[in-house]
């Protein structure tokens, strides 16, 4: 099999982007006008304040998508995460997510949440992996929605360097 990479969002994956996700959606459910907002303009409703659209691609083709939002200063919504019929089952979809959360860390999340449906049985059964438990269902703008889960993160802690310590060498 052609090898995987994870690349960020551009302008022109964006019909690539929806396509995905609404092939998904309408698999399983009815694609809602929140959707619809999401996948025309990541612009206005994802990649604001440091959100971002990460795509597996295999060779030229991309074959999976996430989203991570800022929802807050110190966190993110896991959305958007989709792959192709073809790459479903080929572990794209934990390469995403973890992915994902790895950008969230590194933009100073504390807590990356998401909703789901328990329909969706692969995908909640990949978050319940990667260590999302789930909490109360909230308000939430999509009909479909009947699962909320979360994963909290530990800070990013760099390790200390004797100069960074205080400590002082005796060379």
């Amino acid at each position: 099999m052609e090898s995987v990479s994870v690349i960020p969002f551009s302008p022109e994956h964006q019909p690539a982007f929806k396509q995905i996700n609404v092939e998904w959606i309408s698999d399983l459910f009815t694609v809602e006008p929140h959707d619809l907002e999401q996948l025309d303009h990541p612009e206005l409703y994802i990649l604001p304040d440091g959100g971002e659209i990460l795509l597996a691609q295999r060779g030229d083709t991309i074959i999976g998508t996430v989203a991570i939002i800022r929802t807050g200063p110190d966190e993110f919504e896991l959305a958007k995460m989709g792959m192709r019929k073809e790459a479903r089952g080929l572990g794209i979809g934990r390469l995403l997510c973890e992915a994902a959360v790895d950008y969230a860390r590194k933009m100073g999340a504390k807590r990356v949440w998401l909703e789901s449906n328990k329909m969706a049985t692969v995908a909640v059964k990949l978050y319940e992996s990667i260590g999302f438990v789930h909490i109360p269902l909230r308000d939430s703008p999509y009909t479909r929605a009947n699962v909320h889960m979360e994963l909290l993160l530990e800070p990013v802690t760099l390790p200390q360097t004797p100069a960074a310590s205080g400590l002082q060498s005796n060379s």
